[in-house]
């Protein structure tokens, strides 16, 4: 069972695309993969904002680790404000290692070594996103940031997920609900 079928009508494993009415700056134009919804909270990792130029293999390097050619060009991601000191390894669902959330058939979450050894070895699961920290709300803080018009929803595709131009996936994202990015403004205006 993964963390998708546990809760109807959550919004697990999809994304969320921040509205330029978001109110926060660590979240502007921000794409976050929603790892887990329910009635008790959220939490997600923030899958289009790099940390500077900060690769996996110098991370790794901190860590007394190995890295590789494939660790050398992946970026270290900002996944949210929350924890920003744990390492999250947001994963395509063909690999699980201890401790792995499975959130659905496509998409699976590890926060342990074990991915990062993996990958750096070359046997690693076919897309990966490492990310710093994590984005979370508490039991009802993101529907009413959704009801705020804070999120719009999208549904995650590997292209939206662990695409590799990182700079226009949230572009990418509003134009799937076919919105016209010249129509959105930060500014709240009267007729």
């Amino acid at each position: 069972m993964t963390a998708h079928d546990t809760e109807p009508g959550y919004l697990t494993g999809n994304l969320l695309v921040a509205m330029p009415t978001i109110g926060d700056p660590r979240f502007e134009k921000s794409v976050i993969y929603l790892c887990a919804h329910s009635e008790g909270g959220a939490m997600g990792i923030v899958v289009n904002k790099p940390l500077g130029a900060l690769t996996v293999s110098e991370l790794m390097g901190q860590l007394s680790l190995e890295g590789s050619a494939a660790t050398e060009r992946m970026p270290v991601h900002f996944g949210g404000p929350v924890e920003t000191g744990r390492g999250f390894v947001l994963h395509s669902a063909d690999h699980v290692y201890e401790g792995t959330l499975q959130i659905d058939e496509r998409v699976s979450l590890t926060a342990t070594m074990d991915v990062l050894k993996a990958i750096a070895a070359g046997e690693g699961p076919k897309c990966a996103l490492m990310a710093l920290g994590y984005a979370g709300w508490g039991p009802g803080q993101l529907d009413e940031e959704i009801h705020a018009n804070g999120w719009l929803q999208v549904p995650a595709d590997e292209e939206l997920v662990f695409g590799t131009a990182l700079e226009q996936i949230w572009e990418r994202a509003l134009q799937r609900l076919g919105i016209d990015l010249t129509m959105l403004s930060s500014e709240a205006g009267h007729a």
